[in-house]
C-alpha cells in the first residue's frame, strides 16, 4: 500500500498548498484590503470634517464682522448656523482620527474655536455696543484658529500617508506569500505527476495491453505481477478474471449444448402425427450423439400410446427386463450411475394415466461421467417430462372442449324444446284468459275476474321469459338491421312507455336527454333501454327516485340510469350479467324475475361495440352506465 499512501500524501499536500493560496489571496488578503479601505476612508472623513469645521467657522466669523460693521442682525444668520455645525464637525474629526498628534491638534482647534466664540463672537453678537470687543481681538483669535486647523489638517494628512504606506507594504507581503504558494503548488503537482507516471501509468499501460489481447480472443494472455503492491494485486485479479472467463465460456458452451439438445428433443416430441416409435428412436439417437455413448435405451410414457421403448443403435442388444424394471421402480428424476457397461440412468416421472419411463446411457470407453454430462442428461429428462406432460394436458383440454361443445348443443336443444313446448299451450292460455277478461261484468264474479287477471298477468310474464330465453339462445342478439339512431329519441320513447309504472309506485323520475347519435338496431337498443328502466322501477321501493341521463361526449354516447333501490351486494356484482343470476337481497325480498334482463342488455350493448358498468351500494341504490360508439348526426337531405 506504499504507492497509495504516497499518492494520498501528495494529493493532500497539493490540496493543502492550494487551500493556503486561496486563503492568503482571497481570505487574508481580502480582509486586509477591506481593513485598509475602512481606515483610509475613516481618516479621509476626519480630514473632511476638519476642513468643514474651518469653513463653518469662517461663515460664522464673516457674519459677526458684518453685524459689527453694520449693526444689522441679518448678518448673524451665518454665525448662528455655522458655529454649531463647526463644533459638531470638530468633534467628529476628533472621533475619527486615531493619530495622537492629530487628536491633540484637533482638541487645540476646539479650544481655539471656544476662545473665539467666548471672547469675541458671543459678546459681539449679544452684548451692548459699548461693551463689544475690538475687531483686532477677533482677528487675532480667528488667525490662531486657522493656524491650529492647518496644523491639524497636516497631521491628518500625515496619518493618511502612513496608512497608504502600510497598505502598500502589506500588499507586497501578500504578493510574495502568494507567489511562494503558487511555486509550491506547481512543484507538488510536478512531483505527483512524475510519481504517478513512473509507478502507476506505465505499469497500467502494460495491464491495458494484456486486457486488449484478451478482448481480441487470446484467452491465455496473462500479465506478469510487477510494480507496486497495488498493481500486483490488480494484475493478480486480472489473471484470476481471465481464468474465470475461460471457465465461464466453457460452462456457457456446455449450457448451449444442453439447450440445443433440449430444443432438439422437444422438437422431435412435438411433431404432430409422427409415429411414437420413430420419435422415441430419434430422441435416443440425439442423446447418444451429444454424450458420445455406445448405446442408449429409452422408455417414453407417451399420452395415448402408453410406454414406447427404443434403443440406439439398432444393432444394440435388447435391455435386460430386470434392469428395466429396476429403472422404472426408481425415484423419478434421480440419476443412477454404475449400471452395466458404465451406464448412467435417470427415471422419468408419471402423470395421470401415463406410465413411468427411463433413459439409460451406456459408455464403456469412458465410464466416468463429468458433472456437465450429468446435468445434460438431467436437463433432457426434464424436457421430455415437460413435453409429454403438455401432450397430456392438451389431450385433456381437447376432451373437455368436446364435452363442453356437446353440453352447449344439448343446452340449445333443451331451450328450443322447452320454449316450443311452452309457447303452444301458453298461446292458448293467453287467448282464453283475454277472452275471459274481456267478458261482460255480469258474467264473472269479482273473485273470478281477479283470478283471470292473475292468470293473464302471469301468462304474460311467462311469455316474456320465453322471449328472453330465445333471445339469449341466438348466436347474436343485436344489430340485425342497423341505421343511424338518436339514443335520446329512443330513451324518450321508453320513458313515455314506463311513466305509468313509475307513477303507480309513486316514484320521482328525472329524465335528461340531449341528441346523441349511434349506429345500431332500433328494436334491440330500445329493448336494452327498456330493461334497464324496468329494473330501476322494479327494485326501487315506493316513494323513491329514478334518474336517467343520456348525453354525448367526443367519441362516445353515455346512458346512465340511477335508482335509490335496494342495491346490489358486492359479492353479486361479478356475476350480475350472467344469465339466471339473481342478487341475494333480491331473492330475500322475493322480487320477481328470472335474472335474464341484464344478460340481454349486456349482449345487445356488446353487439353494438359498447360496454356496460355498474356502481352499487346495498340500501342506497345502483347506477348502470351504458357507453356506445358515437357517430356524427346525419345531414338532412333537402326536399326537392
Amino acid at each position: 500500500m506504499r504507492l497509495q499512501r504516497r499518492l494520498h500524501q501528495g494529493f493532500a499536500a497539493l490540496l493543502a498548498l492550494f487551500t493556503a493560496f486561496l486563503v492568503v489571496q482571497f481570505g487574508v488578503g481580502a480582509r486586509l484590503r477591506d481593513d485598509h479601505d475602512r481606515r483610509f476612508a475613516r481618516i479621509g472623513d476626519a480630514r473632511d470634517a476638519n476642513r468643514l469645521a474651518l469653513q463653518r467657522m469662517t461663515d460664522a466669523e464673516t457674519g459677526v464682522r458684518g453685524y459689527q460693521l453694520t449693526g444689522e442682525r441679518l448678518f448673524l444668520s451665518p454665525y448662528d448656523s455655522g458655529r454649531g455645525a463647526a463644533l459638531v464637525a470638530l468633534d467628529r474629526a476628533a472621533t475619527l482620527s486615531h493619530d495622537p498628534q492629530a487628536r491633540a491638534l484637533l482638541h487645540a482647534e476646539r479650544q481655539a474655536a471656544d476662545d473665539w466664540l467666548g471672547q469675541y463672537a458671543v459678546p459681539t453678537a449679544g452684548g451692548p455696543a459699548a461693551g463689544r470687543p475690538s475687531a483686532a481681538l477677533g482677528k487675532q483669535l480667528f488667525d490662531r484658529l486657522r493656524a491650529v486647523n492647518s496644523a491639524a489638517d497636516d497631521a491628518i494628512a500625515a496619518e493618511q500617508h502612513a496608512e497608504r504606506v502600510t497598505a502598500r507594504r502589506t500588499e507586497r507581503l501578500l504578493g510574495l506569500a502568494s507567489g511562494v504558494l503558487v511555486v509550491a503548488v506547481l512543484a507538488a503537482g510536478y512531483l505527483l505527476v512524475r510519481v504517478s507516471r513512473r509507478q502507476l501509468l506505465v505499469p497500467l499501460a502494460r495491464v491495458g495491453d494484456t486486457i486488449r489481447r484478451q478482448a481480441a480472443g487470446d484467452r491465455s494472455a496473462r500479465a506478469e505481477p510487477d510494480g507496486a503492491a497495488e498493481l500486483r494485486t490488480v494484475i493478480e485479479a486480472l489473471n484470476d478474471l481471465g481464468a474465470q472467463t475461460e471457465r465461464l465460456l466453457a460452462d456457457e458452451q456446455a449450457r448451449a449444448a444442453r439447450a440445443w439438445l433440449r430444443q432438439a428433443v422437444a422438437g422431435e416430441l412435438q411433431q404432430e402425427g409422427a409415429d411414437p416409435a420413430v420419435v422415441a428412436y430419434r430422441v435416443v439417437a440425439r442423446i447418444a450423439g451429444a454424450l458420445g455413448a455406445d448405446a442408449v435405451y429409452g422408455a417414453l410414457p407417451v399420452p395415448g400410446a402408453g410406454q414406447v421403448t427404443a434403443h440406439w443403435p439398432e444393432t444394440a442388444a435388447e435391455l435386460d427386463p430386470a434392469v428395466a424394471g429396476d429403472l422404472l421402480a426408481g425415484p423419478a428424476g434421480e440419476q443412477v450411475a454404475g449400471r452395466p457397461g458404465g451406464g448412467l440412468a435417470v427415471t422419468l416421472g408419471a402423470d395421470g394415466e401415463c406410465p413411468r419411463g427411463y433413459l439409460l446411457v451406456v459408455r464403456e470407453s469412458v465410464p466416468q461421467w463429468a458433472e456437465s454430462e450429468r446435468r445434460l442428461l438431467a436437463g433432457v429428462a426434464r424436457e421430455i417430462e415437460r413435453v409429454l406432460r403438455q401432450h397430456g394436458i392438451r389431450a385433456q383440454q381437447d376432451l373437455l372442449i368436446s364435452e363442453l361443445r356437446m353440453l352447449d348443443q344439448r343446452k340449445d336443444v333443451f331451450i328450443q324444446t322447452v320454449t316450443h313446448e311452452l309457447r303452444t299451450p301458453l298461446t292458448s292460455i293467453l287467448g282464453y284468459a283475454e277472452m275471459l277478461a274481456e267478458a261482460d261484468d255480469g258474467e264473472l264474479t269479482p273473485m273470478q275476474r281477479r283470478s283471470v287477471q292473475a292468470v293473464l298477468r302471469n301468462a304474460h310474464r311467462l311469455h316474456d321469459t320465453i322471449g328472453d330465453l330465445l333471445l339469449l339462445d341466438r348466436p347474436g342478439c343485436g344489430a340485425e338491421s342497423t341505421e343511424p339512431l338518436d339514443v335520446a329519441e329512443l330513451a324518450t320513447s321508453v320513458h313515455t312507455e314506463l311513466c305509468t309504472a313509475a307513477q303507480a309506485k309513486a316514484l320521482t323520475v328525472t329524465f335528461e336527454a340531449e341528441p346523441a347519435w349511434v349506429h345500431g338496431d332500433r328494436t334491440q337498443l330500445q329493448r336494452a333501454l327498456r330493461k334497464l328502466m324496468e329494473n330501476a322501477i322494479k327494485f326501487t321501493p315506493p316513494g323513491g327516485s329514478v334518474t336517467w341521463r343520456c348525453g354525448m361526449q367526443e367519441q362516445t354516447v353515455t346512458v346512465a340510469v340511477t335508482d335509490t333501490g335496494i342495491g346490489i351486494p358486492a359479492a353479486d356484482v361479478p356475476g350480475l350479467f350472467t344469465p339466471f343470476h339473481r342478487a341475494g337481497n333480491a331473492m330475500d325480498q322475493a322480487v320477481q324475475g328470472p335474472g335474464l334482463g341484464l344478460a340481454i342488455v349486456r349482449d345487445i350493448v356488446r353487439d353494438h361495440g359498447g360496454g356496460i358498468a355498474v356502481q352499487s351500494a346495498v340500501g342506497r341504490g345502483s347506477t348502470f352506465t351504458v357507453t356506445l360508439p358515437a357517430v356524427p348526426a346525419p345531414v338532412p337531405v333537402p326536399a326537392n
